[in-house]
């Protein structure tokens, strides 16, 4: 089956003329006579960016979400490509509406007309694992309702399949391999996708990131209806507002434009370093703003989680490039084992400044996060330092961060508006006022543990007593073992010797 997928990728690329994207570099471009006399009966119609996005399309739900990603990278791609590989966000073609009843009414073991009050069968978004459609409940309360796409389980399994082949050949073939953790990343890509072909856990998801910003004045999350929930079909509140992308409209509704790309780095960074729990599918399809000017976030399938230990570090590492101290940054990626332990700090330190330095004080349109990423890629590569694959979605979030900024305000400087937040939030957690909110958080269980000390005590002691025996009687074993083999020598030079007199 593998080799069929294999196969089928190779047909679209060449059908679709993806082949122009390699030939067109000029270190390829003695296999174009070659490549032509092999396609001479394809008949390309429609742009080259045109023709990209049809193919992602027709490759399935993980080619789509890689244009998806490659959408908001406006400085790195031409703009006729960025233009029309916006449109995978969501408008990818929908499944028909014989599949849209066939799912609901399997779900529910009833009719829909006698679950929904009304149902909208023309979906309003149609993405790369799900379409959505509005319908309304009994009591007219107005609802999303989220399916997934029937046979998608199969069409992502034989992707990620080929993908950890993939993984496996570069560990293989490539120096770099190992060190880059490609099996490792592909398993954490693989577990993300996993998680979002469970609507039952995307509205979980959903459900915990309304909590987390249950009093923001900056992010609303739609409710979520558990009655009408499952595994393939989620319902939620209907959410009115503006694409975020729709800058002109934006300004239009008296947005302030500034505020709102500001907002949006605060709420990134509240994410991953208050709650270790960051929303990492931020592409202009899944965000709204409404009239007020507060972002409105939607598909929660792809969440990422940090525990306190990458947090720490990632803000340790965060704090210290905005305060420009590379070393600090150099000592904290050996001390975190991001680095090997015998890494040269001052080599590193002065690694580090020949990246970053060129970036600061100027605003968003003149840098490239992604640029500045893959320098620092090559700078790890010559350090050895091991890829984090708990990191590969942050990155990405990272990344969609920086395009969504461009596209708001290219003025805005990203470093200036993360800097106090997370100087706020280092203060909380290594300053006196984290010392009173773990003591605050510690105190309910001490009237718990301090009655239970002295037998936990003794009990310790106890096993270390037992311990303590159970080895020395392991080492009287051992001595004894080693006696009676000395004693068995002994006696057989013994017998020799007697043997030998009497002869």
């Amino acid at each position: 089956m593998r080799l069929l997928r294999l196969i089928r990728i190779l047909w679209v690329a060449l059908r679709f003329g993806l082949d122009e994207f390699v030939l067109g570099h000029e270190r390829f471009k003695g296999l174009r006579p070659l490549v032509a006399a092999l396609t001479s009966w394809r008949k390309l119609e429609g742009s080259r960016a045109l023709r990209l996005r049809l193919a992602l399309e027709a490759l399935g739900p993980i080619f789509v979400k890689f244009g998806q990603v490659l959408s908001t990278r406006r400085d790195l791609l031409p703009t006729d490509l960025a233009d029309e590989l916006a449109k995978l966000q969501d408008q990818v073609p929908p499944f028909e509406s014989r599949h849209v009843r066939e799912t609901l009414e399997r779900t529910y073991g009833k009719p829909v007309e006698a679950v929904f009050e009304s149902f909208n069968f023309t979906p309003v978004a149609s993405a790369s694992v799900a379409q959505v459609h509005l319908a309304t409940l009994p009591g007219g309360r107005e609802v999303a309702v989220k399916i997934l796409r029937p046979g998608i389980r199969g069409i992502i399994n034989h992707d990620v399949a080929l993908l950890d082949d993939g993984a496996a050949l570069m560990q293989t073939l490539w120096r770099d391999g190992r060190r880059l953790k490609p099996h490792e990343v592909v398993a954490e890509f693989a577990k993300h996708l996993e998680d979002e072909l469970d609507l039952m856990r995307e509205a979980s998801n959903a459900s915990q990131l309304r909590r987390n910003f249950e009093d923001s004045p900056l992010l609303i999350i739609p409710e979520i209806y558990w009655d009408f929930c499952s595994q393939d079909v989620m319902v939620m509140e209907r959410m009115r507002g503006i694409p975020v992308s729709h800058v002109a409209e934006l300004r239009a509704q008296g947005v302030d434009i500034k505020k709102l790309a500001r907002a949006g780095v605060e709420i990134f960074f509240t994410q991953v370093f208050r709650d270790g729990f960051f929303h990492a599918d931020m592409h202009p399809g899944n965000i709204m703003v409404d009239r007020d000017g507060h972002y409105i976030a939607l598909d929660f399938g792809i969440m990422g989680t940090l525990n306190d230990v990458d947090k720490h570090y990632l803000a340790q590492n965060f704090l210290a490039f905005f305060q420009r101290d590379y070393k600090r940054v150099a000592e904290s990626h050996i001390e975190s084992g991001w680095a090997p332990k015998d890494t040269r700090v001052d080599e590193f330190e002065a690694a580090i400044r020949a990246v970053c330095e060129p970036v600061f004080d100027r605003p968003l349109k003149e840098i490239s996060l992604g640029k500045v990423l893959m320098r620092l890629f090559q700078t790890s590569r010559r350090f050895n330092i091991e890829v984090q694959p708990q990191l590969v979605l942050l990155q990405k979030t990272l990344l969609n961060i920086e395009g969504l900024g461009r596209e708001l305000d290219p003025e805005l400087d990203l470093w200036v508006s993360a800097k106090p937040f997370l100087e706020r939030w280092m203060s909380e957690q290594i300053g006196w006022r984290g010392l009173v909110r773990r003591v605050r958080q510690e105190a309910p269980n001490w009237g718990v543990w301090a009655p239970q000390m002295p037998r936990l005590v003794y009990r310790a002691l106890a096993e270390s007593r037992q311990d303590q025996i159970a080895a020395s009687l392991q080492r009287l074993a051992r001595e004894q073992r080693r006696h009676t083999v000395l004693l068995a020598v002994i006696a057989l030079l013994l017998i020799g010797c007697i043997v030998a007199i009497t002869r």
